[in-house]
């Protein structure tokens, strides 16, 4: 092994060891745990997605109802992962008039999403799209999938960075409770 890859090797070790990264959520004991919550909690951009039928559309419509906003991509594992358990969130959280609103960032655009909703049985979530990743770059997404839970007042109250289980009832309850602010 050549002395400049030899370093390297050295270098990502050392990297890995002094910078730790910060646990996902099934690292930890509860999504409570996981989620990073914001206090106070702050105003959100107010950007623009797109639907399905090429229609603009801001997180401002949306106040007076609880959010849910994933940052996801169709290529992205983690985020594939969590997509069903995001649309057991949504039917589970539609009664409390909380949004579950999952923008893709998928270059293909609507079709891409679509057929993959279509491909892996997801019907309960609409086909949102943050092509150029506005959204994501205005809420400092550093990587996806990440999560950001907006309350009824309009205010982003907790995030997550990473995959994460909501399709349990104690999901569900923790969110409704951050929603209702």
């Amino acid at each position: 092994m050549s002395r400049r890859y030899a370093l390297a090797a050295v270098g990502g070790t050392l990297t890995a060891v002094l910078c730790p990264r910060k646990p996902n959520a099934r690292e930890l004991s509860s999504l409570s745990e996981a989620l990073d919550r914001l206090d106070p909690p702050v105003a959100p951009p107010d950007g623009v997605f797109l639907a399905a039928d090429g229609s603009s559309h801001r997180l401002s419509e949306f106040k007076g109802r609880g959010m849910v906003v994933n940052m996801w991509a169709t290529w992205c594992a983690p985020c594939v992962a969590e997509m069903p358990s995001l649309e057991m969130l949504s039917k589970a959280l539609a009664p409390k008039d909380v949004a579950v609103l999952p923008l893709s960032s998928d270059r293909g655009g609507a079709e891409a999403v679509s057929n993959w909703f279509h491909a892996h049985g997801i019907a309960a979530l609409p086909v949102l799209l943050d092509p150029k990743g506005a959204i994501a770059r205005a809420l400092q997404v550093r990587g996806i999938p990440t999560t950001v839970i907006i309350n009824k007042s309009g205010a982003m109250v907790a995030r997550l960075e990473g995959a994460a289980d909501w399709g349990t009832p104690e999901a569900a309850a923790l969110i409704a409770t951050l929603a209702a602010g």
